[in-house]
């Protein structure tokens, strides 16, 4: 059985990720898309779940562009390969961006032909790059402790640093991992380990319980969102909604009444 490549598709406009998710046979190019996010700052917190092989980035997008979101990721990601999607007037800025490693720029609307030619390429490197990868040892030890006292003690430094930097909000799994010397899918496996929880719902739990206590003194969404390290506040919203149960306004209400 053949390799399943995993895609993403960021651009803040529901539409364009919706085309980009029905126009093209993804499973004959042994593909699913398993993710889309509507910025940048979305697409740096569930990245970490998502797991792509490939991400389509749209260059315009509120809170964090598509050119700061590939700078941040390729740095965290070394193998994920990024497709930037441009409008035509933008398309000069995105060659500029030579020094980014960016597989492709492609030119929006997008046309179904070009964009299959350019991931029958993305997959012709996968393929290479797993060949390779299977020739060596096992990444995901990468950065392993042996010692199992240092292991736990770096868990809590690694608590101890989230809780003091939640509010930054390009913090996620990677960065930490690559901050404390593991791999990103270790790192996820031994603070899962360690302390029973999550590491992404953890990091999002703090930042909701901060949210609350801003929420109470009657902040603005916007400005909450800010202060807590999720700055796009559609997905701010759909965070506090998911851990409240209720929207943001509904919850200030409440504690304001």
């Amino acid at each position: 059985m053949g390799n399943v490549y995993r895609v993403m598709v960021i651009d803040d406009e529901e539409s364009a990720r919706k085309l980009m998710k029905a126009a093209i046979d993804y499973e004959s190019l042994g593909m699913e898309v398993v993710g889309e996010a509507a910025s940048g700052i979305e697409a740096i917190n569930v990245i970490d779940e998502i797991r792509p092989d490939i991400a389509f980035v749209d260059i315009s997008m509120p809170f964090m562009d598509g050119i700061e979101f590939t700078e941040i990721a390729t740095s965290r990601y070394p193998n994920l390969i990024i497709i930037i999607m441009t409008a035509f007037d933008q398309f000069e800025y995105a060659r500029k961006c030579v020094s980014l490693p960016v597989f492709d720029y492609m030119l929006k609307p997008m046309v179904r032909a070009e964009v299959t030619k350019v991931l029958e390429r993305a997959k012709e490197k996968l393929d290479a790059s797993r060949h390779n990868q299977g020739q060596r040892s096992n990444p995901d030890k990468d950065g392993e402790n042996d010692d199992y006292d240092e292991e736990v003690n770096s868990t809590e430094l690694i608590e101890k640093y989230v809780m003091e930097n939640f509010t930054d909000p390009k913090l996620n799994l990677t960065f930490i991992a690559q901050n404390f010397g593991f791999s990103a899918s270790y790192l996820s496996r031994k603070f899962k380990a360690d302390t029973g929880k999550n590491f992404a719902k953890y990091l999002t739990d703090l930042r909701m319980k901060k949210a609350l206590r801003y929420a109470e003194l009657g902040y603005k969404m916007y400005r909450t969102a800010g202060e807590v390290g999720i700055p796009d506040p559609n997905y701010f919203s759909r965070c506090f909604k998911k851990y409240t149960g209720m929207s943001y306004s509904d919850y200030v209400l409440e504690k304001s009444s």
